[in-house]
């Protein structure tokens, strides 16, 4: 991520440039974070009249309009919650956290990039220093958000340096390869404003993907108690390995209120995707071989979706959960309704199973039936030969003849 900052003495000017691209189709605004009124309650002059208020406590500062653009690597396509905590944690860090501003997110140019606009200029009158902000503040904290949030990194400070084009690395966690907290926390700012999830178990579906486990302990536990949550690194076997980092002790906070909030929102998102999931397993089991859920879920495997079959100490399969990584979904198989449910999916199974019997049945009658014409119609030389050399197929009567014809002869 590359920030570039400039200062200005006309917030007009300033917005004004970003509500036209607005117009345009070329951006829009995703928040706007310490005004009166909701994001989309505010029209330009609401806007304007915040910036204007605020700067007007202190009228000695000429320049007291900021302008950020923060820039991301063109490989890089976050969702607009993502991009949103990372304006926040960006402007906290440069300690514009308690300012009005606007984040804007524009489509024009070759790599995904915001702009924010913010002043410097405090409630109590007092201007924030913009002297050297650039390499005092925001360098740090570009650096440090690149790590927490698993961003692609930029190469050198000066704005017109190329972005580095190395992949982002969203593999599994391994436990002792790197320092825990660190590790966890990079697959957390991927997949917590990436997917949508609306309950604990499906975040954990796609969480234990990458070896990390959302846990709020036993019912009886404190932590169960105190509406606590902790995070887990799992082994190759799913078992939970070294110590538990709680939730609370990431800088973004992924609490348990935190995550009831984001199940709020997301249930509403992911309805829409519902029928793209349905159609995909529907089709799976057009292949009568779909006898299984586990051929299901290898069947659905190559259109991006990963199934979780969570089965009981007998193998019994209680319950069932789909992670489509093409719509960032995940859904509970009764979610989706009963036939996607594990009853659902078994029954087709076993629909599928009966068609294929029958259809072998049908196969191995009809290999008996060929056999059978396949003898009848014997090459009738064959049989002449096997006449004239053996006494096999002469009537009883005839070899008693024959045996006494021998002995007049003598």
């Amino acid at each position: 991520m590359v920030a570039i900052i400039k200062t200005s003495n006309s917030v007009q000017r300033i917005l004004n440039y970003n509500e036209i691209k607005v117009k345009e189709g070329k951006a829009e605004c995703i928040s706007a974070i310490n005004f009166p009124l909701e994001l989309e309650r505010l029209n330009f002059n609401l806007k304007l009249n915040r910036f204007v208020k605020q700067a007007s406590l202190n009228e000695n500062v000429k320049r007291n309009a900021v302008h950020i653009s923060l820039n991301f690597d063109p490989s890089e396509n976050h969702s607009k919650e993502k991009l949103n905590e990372i304006a926040r944690v960006y402007i906290e860090k440069i300690g514009f956290g308690k300012q009005p501003y606007l984040v804007y997110q524009h489509h024009d140019a070759g790599h995904p990039h915001l702009h924010l606009i913010t002043n410097n200029i405090q409630r109590d009158g007092k201007r924030i220093d913009l002297h050297l902000l650039a390499i005092r503040k925001s360098e740090p904290a570009r650096k440090e958000i690149e790590e927490t949030f698993g961003l692609v990194k930029a190469e050198g400070r000066k704005t017109k340096e190329k972005f580095s084009l190395q992949p982002i690395a969203n593999r599994k966690v391994e436990y002792g390869k790197a320092e825990s907290k660190k590790a966890i926390n990079g697959v957390l700012n991927r997949v917590l404003f990436e997917y949508k999830y609306s309950s604990l178990p499906e975040l954990n579906a796609v969480l234990n993907q990458y070896n990390v486990h959302a846990d709020r302990g036993t019912e009886d536990s404190r932590v169960f108690r105190n509406n606590g949550l902790l995070y887990k690194i799992l082994d190759e076997n799913s078992k939970p390995v070294g110590v538990p980092i709680k939730a609370s002790d990431f800088y973004n906070k992924p609490t348990l209120k935190f995550l009831e909030e984001r199940f709020k929102i997301n249930e509403t998102k992911k309805e829409s995707y519902k029928s793209h999931l349905k159609n995909a397993i529907r089709l799976a089991f057009n292949d009568k071989k779909v006898i299984t859920p586990e051929k299901l879920a290898n069947s659905i495997q190559s259109e991006g979706i990963h199934v979780v079959l969570r089965k009981s100490k007998d193998g019994q399969l209680y319950g069932i959960t789909y992670v489509d990584h093409k719509t960032n979904c995940i859904f509970n198989g009764s979610g989706l309704g009963k036939e996607f449910s594990a009853k659902g999916i078994m029954e087709k199974c076993i629909v599928n199973k009966s068609f294929q019997n029958h259809n072998h049945q049908k196969s191995v009658q009809f290999s008996e039936v060929c056999e059978t014409q396949s003898n009848l119609k014997t090459n009738p030389t064959d049989i002449l030969f096997r006449i004239e050399n053996t006494n096999e197929y002469l009537p009883k009567k005839n070899k008693q003849k024959k045996k006494k014809r021998i002995r007049r002869g003598i």
